[in-house]
């Protein structure tokens, strides 16, 4: 959402935007993102389209809000004192965000269409909530926080989950002692 868009018109009602955002992520699983419509969106959301249009330009919009605010939430796992058993344990709230969360799926399809979209891929750039997660658990483990570390741990999961292999039999605990060691090494 621009800058703009956020001062202009009356308060948000929390209520509606809640709507908006899970009716986005429904849609989007039931029906597609080539076949989301804000005019869908806000039917389902029980508003109405200029309620939608006021606070987001676009469906992307819409997803992206829903998919960062519940990836941020998502991705919070209690810190762990051992930072082998805190890194797998990362790596399985990514693994389970990317593969079965709804948020998850909306940042799948977010980052497809940023391949052909640049508006999209503006948007996706704008926050990278993969990246400010994976880098607040590194640090807290005194790894390296750097944007190179966090796609050492972020790019496995998501490739492994974008090739469509089965999320149970991501090999978390090895990558995580892996990527300590090496990243233990590099710092």
């Amino acid at each position: 959402m621009t800058e703009l868009n956020a001062r202009v018109g009356r308060p948000r009602s929390e209520q509606a935007r809640d709507a908006v955002l899970h009716a986005a992520d429904d849609l989007l699983l039931e029906v597609g993102y080539a076949a989301l419509t804000m005019k869908g969106i806000a039917e389902r959301a029980g508003v109405g389209r200029q309620t939608v249009y006021r606070w987001w330009s676009t469906k992307a919009e819409i997803l992206f809000e829903a998919s960062v605010a519940d990836a941020e939430e998502e991705l919070s796992v209690p810190r762990d004192p051992v930072p082998l058993a805190d890194l797998t344990s990362y790596l399985g709230a990514l693994v389970t965000f990317l593969a079965q969360s709804p948020a998850g799926a909306a940042y799948r399809t977010l980052l497809a269409a940023a391949q052909h979209d640049p508006a999209v891929k503006e948007l996706i750039a704008s926050r990278d909530v993969l990246t400010d997660s994976t880098r607040s658990v590194l640090a807290r483990n005194g790894l390296p926080a750097s944007d190179d570390a966090a796609a050492r741990v972020i790019g496995p999961p998501f490739f492994w989950i974008m090739s469509g292999r089965p999320p149970a039999d991501f090999p978390t605990a090895t990558l995580a002692r892996d990527l300590l060691h090496a990243l233990t090494m590099d710092g």
